[in-house]
């Protein structure tokens, strides 16, 4: 039995919380998707430059992953085991193991958290204080970390703040690389306050800094500046959490968005795309001499899944077993590149943002930025905003998107820009 679609939205609008989001953006009801491409109630379709926000790096639907889980569910495998022992589990642990931790030399455990990236550092914040008898945490001007009251106090962004109804403590932002203009050196300050017994500054538990901001603006990290930090945690006696939860997984060009720097996290988050398939999976990568928890000190009801376990295997051993991934990925950066700068030429005090596959144009307001995504939007092509006041057009399309809708997705975003910034000068001539 079939059950027709409506396009009504009625029910969304009478029914659902005030605080839904997306969906004032996209105002209309999706049936389906495969790869890069969304169907709506209305027949109409639309290339996914959002990804899930990061949540569907290998894009909707991925054939291999989608016929192992129907296999799994068909044979009627373990769905929900809490922290138990299951085969999915050992399976995606010996492939994690072998593909990402020991070509890297990292001897990381795996901890299961709750399966969302807020759990996954609300895990880590926990351990770091518990590890090192401190409080403070060292956080970044326009980081983002998730939505529960711990990893919340670690956000910079005021309106995300403002719901927390209480106050948020425990918590020294600090400048981020470039926030206080080009000539600062935003590193140098830090360590000055960090290191001088007056500042007023407890001595921190940990860092925790995404190397590109998804969310505050595609703020990109240099190497030198991350190697600093790190470097300036061990000084202090602070544990290092890098937060991959939108970077990591390929966003950035590699599988962790700090392969190839000089630096080893005591801990790294990750999250959205790590099951590969969009099913909720997060854990926190832990240096074994810090794994000192007790058991079920931690825990959660949704601490790992089953289901996610499958996907996420074949995920690795697919797109992870050697470098050609990583090859599309340069080269499609590149070309993101190219198509960004072309909206960037189109007006004056804009530029470009962030690295790999996680790019976007600051077009210099919220407005603008907005105006751009919705008449993307009316022409086939979902892209959303990011930053302190979402002036940026940010990019996330699945990294598996191929080159030809890729490029098509780019030009309709390319001319939604350029519709909206000669509407936005012609609107001022006619002022004028």
């Amino acid at each position: 039995m079939t059950t027709e679609i409506s396009a009504d939205t009625t029910i969304f609008e009478t029914r659902e919380s005030q605080v839904r989001s997306y969906c004032r953006s996209y105002d209309t009801v999706f049936t389906k998707a495969k790869g890069s491409t969304l169907h709506d109630a209305r027949g109409n379709t639309y290339t996914d430059f959002l990804s899930g926000c990061s949540s569907l790096n290998y894009g909707h639907n991925d054939p291999d992953m989608k016929a192992a889980l129907i296999e799994h569910i068909t044979n009627d495998g373990i769905a929900h085991a809490l922290d138990m022992y299951t085969a999915p589990k050992a399976e995606f642990l010996k492939t994690f193991e072998r593909l990402v931790l020991e070509p890297r030399g990292m001897d990381h455990k795996v901890m299961m958290t709750g399966p969302t990236g807020a759990n996954a550092v609300e895990a880590a914040i926990k351990l770091a204080r518990k590890v090192t008898g401190r409080t403070n945490v060292v956080a970044f001007t326009n980081g983002f970390h998730g939505m529960t009251l711990g990893a919340l106090s670690l956000t910079g962004n005021a309106g995300k703040r403002n719901g927390a109804g209480v106050p948020l403590n425990g918590v020294t932002h600090l400048p981020f690389e470039g926030s206080l203009g080009d000539d600062v050196d935003t590193l140098e300050m830090i360590e000055t306050i960090l290191c001088n017994s007056s500042s007023g500054v407890d001595a921190p538990a940990a860092f925790i800094l995404e190397l590109v901001q998804g969310e505050g603006g595609l703020n990109a990290a240099s190497r030198q500046w991350v190697e600093g930090i790190a470097r300036l945690a061990k000084k202090v006696g602070a544990k290092l959490i890098v937060d991959d939860i939108q970077a990591g997984i390929g966003r950035t060009g590699s599988f962790f968005s700090f392969d190839g720097m000089d630096v080893e996290p005591d801990m790294i988050t990750m999250a959205k795309s790590l099951s590969g398939f969009g099913l909720p999976f997060a854990l926190t990568l832990i240096r074994p001499e810090l794994d000192i928890w007790k058991p079920a000190e931690h825990n959660g009801t949704f601490r790992g899944n089953t289901h996610a376990f499958v996907t996420a295997k074949v995920a690795l051993e697919k797109f992870w077993s050697d470098d050609s991934f990583e090859s599309e990925i340069a080269e499609k950066s590149e070309v993101l590149k190219g198509r960004l700068q072309r909206i960037a030429d189109m007006k004056d005090d804009t530029r470009l943002k962030g690295r790999g596959m996680m790019q976007g144009v600051d077009v210099g307001s919220g407005e603008l930025a907005g105006e751009i995504c919705a008449e993307a939007f009316t022409r086939g092509l979902i892209v959303e905003t990011s930053g302190a006041d979402d002036e940026i057009v940010k990019v996330l399309a699945p990294l598996t998107t191929p080159m030809d809708q890729f490029e098509d997705g780019l030009d309709i975003l390319v001319d939604a820009a350029r519709a909206c910034i000669e509407n936005k000068f012609e609107t001022k001539i006619a002022a004028e």
